[in-house]
């Protein structure tokens, strides 16, 4: 089980790197922006935005601690450049 505290150092880094959250139940949350989450002690709420209102909330989802099987960083999508220079 991850910690509060834990998952608040991870938003809390700087630059923020956008992260998912894994659940028991195979759900997947994807945060774009770390003012999204509010942790509790024993659960998070996730706020989900609409893309043209990045940062601000359109609707909440509880997920309790215990449900949180895993955090992975979430990948710079590739530039349509793919990394080479024009």
């Amino acid at each position: 089980m991850f910690r509060p505290e834990d998952i608040q150092a991870r938003l809390r880094e700087r630059p923020f790197k956008p992260l998912r959250f894994i659940v028991s139940e195979g759900l997947r949350y994807e945060i774009r922006h770390p003012d999204l989450v509010f942790v509790g002690l024993r659960d998070l709420m996730i706020g989900h935005d609409l893309p043209a209102r990045p940062g601000i909330y359109d609707r909440i989802t509880r997920v309790a601690l215990i449900h949180i099987v895993g955090i992975e960083e979430i990948l710079a999508e590739p530039s349509a450049t793919n990394g080479t220079a024009g």
